[in-house]
């Protein structure tokens, strides 16, 4: 079992920044694919961005090509998501998941970490 725990997520002018953390902890955490996915108010969670084992392969939702970027470091087993050119409808709590990839189900998630981007 994998435990994921986010940090980052706060208030943010349109436009602004932020970088999430995701650390993760238990058996054998950097062997598999992480990810990012997200709940706006009313809303499905949705597919942010999946980071492959060594970090070389990456996929983003259309909705944020260009302006979001995952990584990892699995020396600190750790999964970031620098968000950059925020907008209004990015405001959402953004969850942590493993594994993470197009077609796949995470079975673990974290608790979240709301970010709110203001007009």
């Amino acid at each position: 079992q994998v435990q994921l725990v986010e940090s980052g997520g706060g208030l943010v002018q349109a436009g602004g920044s932020l970088r999430l953390s995701c650390a993760a902890s238990g058996r054998t955490s950097s062997s598999f694919a992480m990810g990012w996915f997200r709940q706006a108010p009313g809303k499905e969670r949705e597919f942010v961005a999946s980071v492959n084992w060594s970090g070389l392969a990456t996929y983003y939702a259309d909705s944020v090509k260009g302006r979001f970027t995952i990584s990892r470091d699995n020396a600190k087993n750790t999964v970031y998501l620098q968000m950059n050119s925020l907008k209004p409808e990015d405001t959402a709590v953004y969850y942590c998941v493993a594994p993470a990839g197009p077609g796949i189900s995470p079975s673990a998630w974290g608790q979240g970490t709301q970010v709110t981007v203001s007009s």
